[in-house]
């Protein structure tokens, strides 16, 4: 009777004209996230009547706080489109230099899991991600051979490591697409590109010509459409459906959420903590950067409240934890995995300071046991080192002389504080050898020369190279370091007059605009730029900014 009764008031709304008020009610809110080009959502814009669909950008242009904003204001969006460059770092950027806004997938998983903006994407039917590799397959975390050889320590056969391993990989991977599915849990169907994205005005035509064929009778169904698909099929547009709680990864987006949920207290997070690190250490090693992250931001103040200090206490004292953690930390195959796994030991309190020191001590005395060392090595000691409370590290270590000569080797002592060491790198940087003269930049980057004897009697071996290609390349390095010495400017002056190399002309007016403009000698400088330019490749115009720079000063 009561449905009978709703059903007749209904109709008499109907007849008495609000109709379009009910209408209104069954508008699809279609919510757009615009990083970098609109031309996307225009089409969708233009093919999608104003009647049915109402559309809501959620990016505030220069206001970081756009998706919290559209949280406060319970948006409820049932289809989504984002545009933006997609790259390395996990996030949606824009290509202008200019255009701050971006979107990071860090906190689209804090949206997604704390249940901070229950709205926002709760309704979600369509997803559409229109950038490079949202939807790649190909995991982020590759399974590295230390991981099948930790299950093979804990009693399993060779081919059964292999296996497990091979398992965790496909589970832990996080690829892009998992990623994607993660945060929008539950969303029937998530568009994105397997690899690279057409750009926006390519990606808008082929958008147009699906909605001049298809219409919009696929649109908000809840199921791929296979006409969209085959239009981009070319781009390579691929379609996933979000994670459910019977997925094979939901144990997976259980422990990222564990992570991104804000809502946790960090004793509860700590506990989640220990018991992933309890778990076979393969599995934690895989987890390694959230729960590097998450220990790095402990602050002083966090870890002295008494449920937090309680639950570090207990990491602390679980010794047969602890022992397969570092057990697998000292066999990883890279430095830079055994380094990262260290200092979360010691930021967790399972390594003190000292112990912190041997155990890279160890790692880097491996390294420099070796013929040679990359420039991967040298940026990974001085960044350990950077605020030089390592310096002295490998002074007790005994390399051998032809070790010791390798620029590699040689840059991860400088690194590490050793006076000695630092005068070879330097010698790296003049080194025919294109291989030592990267690894002097590395090193060069993280350690400029302060000195001004240094830097001339640099500036002074560059001036004698024999490789213009070596020499352009030394040069490049020498100007990050503000040169303000009137004897190496002058040697650089002569350098430009008396080369054959017009590469080497462009290295050295590089070298020239950043110096201190009061060291110049203008008048004189302009002339031998004039008198000696060489004809440069079109595009390369480093010495007519430096004349039109001269000529101001």
């Amino acid at each position: 009777m009561r449905l009978a009764t709703r059903l007749l008031g209904l109709l008499c709304l109907s007849a008495a004209g609000f109709v379009p008020q009910l209408a209104a009610a069954e508008k699809q809110t279609v919510c757009t996230i615009t990083i970098n080009s609109a031309d996307e959502q225009k089409v969708f814009r233009r093919f999608l009547p104003e009647d049915k669909y109402e559309f809501v950008e959620l990016v505030e242009r220069n206001r970081s706080e756009w998706l919290a904003s559209a949280c406060q204001a319970k948006v409820s969006c049932d289809m989504l489109i984002v545009s933006g460059h997609y790259g390395e770092g996990n996030e949606f950027f824009a290509e202008a230099l200019d255009v701050r806004d971006s979107l990071s997938i860090a906190e689209l998983e804090r949206v997604s899991c704390s249940g901070s903006c229950p709205s926002l994407f709760a309704n979600l039917k369509e997803v559409y991600l229109f950038g490079c590799d949202t939807m790649n397959p190909h995991a982020q975390h590759t399974v590295s051979p230390e991981i099948a050889r930790s299950f093979v320590r804990e009693g399993r056969s060779p081919a059964e490591a292999a296996r497990l391993a091979q398992s965790l990989g496909a589970q832990r991977g996080e690829s892009s697409r998992d990623r994607m599915r993660l945060v929008f849990k539950d969303v029937p169907v998530i568009y994105g590109f397997s690899s690279a994205a057409p750009l926006g005005p390519v990606a808008a035509s082929s958008l147009n010509r699906y909605f001049q064929s298809a219409g919009r009778a696929d649109i908000g169904t809840r199921r791929p459409s296979g006409r969209l698909l085959q239009q981009f099929a070319q781009q390579g547009m691929v379609a996933a459906r979000g994670m459910s709680a019977g997925d094979s990864l939901a144990a997976m987006r259980q422990d990222v959420c564990m992570f991104a949920d804000t809502r946790l207290p960090d004793a509860k997070r700590l506990e989640s903590v220990h018991e992933l690190l309890r778990r076979p250490p393969a599995e934690s090693r895989l987890l390694l950067d959230r729960i590097e992250r998450y220990a790095a931001a402990l602050g002083q103040d966090t870890r002295q409240q008494p449920e937090v200090a309680q639950a570090l206490e207990r990491i602390v004292g679980d010794a047969p934890t602890r022992e397969r953690y570092l057990a697998f930390a000292r066999d990883a195959d890279e430095p830079r995995t055994r380094s990262r796994m260290v200092d979360v030991a010691h930021t967790l309190g399972w390594l003190s300071r000292d112990e912190r020191r041997a155990e890279l001590a160890a790692t880097f005395g491996g390294l420099l046991a070796r013929k040679s060392s990359s420039g991967t090595d040298v940026d990974l000691a001085c960044t350990l080192n950077k605020k030089r409370d390592l310096d002295g590290l490998l002074d007790g270590v005994a390399v051998p002389a032809p070790q010791r000569e390798d620029i590699g080797n040689a840059g991860i002592l400088a690194c590490m504080g050793s006076v000695e060491a630092h005068a070879r790198v330097l010698k790296g940087l003049v080194s025919p050898a294109d291989a030592d003269v990267r690894i002097a930049q590395t090193y060069l980057g993280h350690r400029p020369i302060a000195s001004a004897d240094e830097l001339r009697a640099v500036t002074r071996a560059i001036t004698g190279m024999g490789s213009p290609e070596a020499q352009a390349r030394a040069l490049d390095t020498l100007g990050r370091h503000y040169l303000a010495d009137r004897e190496s400017l002058d040697m650089l002056k002569n350098l430009f007059a008396s080369t054959r190399s017009w590469q080497v002309q462009n290295a050295i007016a590089g070298v020239l605009i950043r110096a201190e403009p009061g060291a110049l000698a203008a008048a004189d400088l302009v002339r031998t730029l004039r008198e000696h330019r060489l004809k440069a490749s079109s595009g390369d115009n480093m010495v007519d900014a430096l004349i039109q720079r001269l000529k101001l000063s």
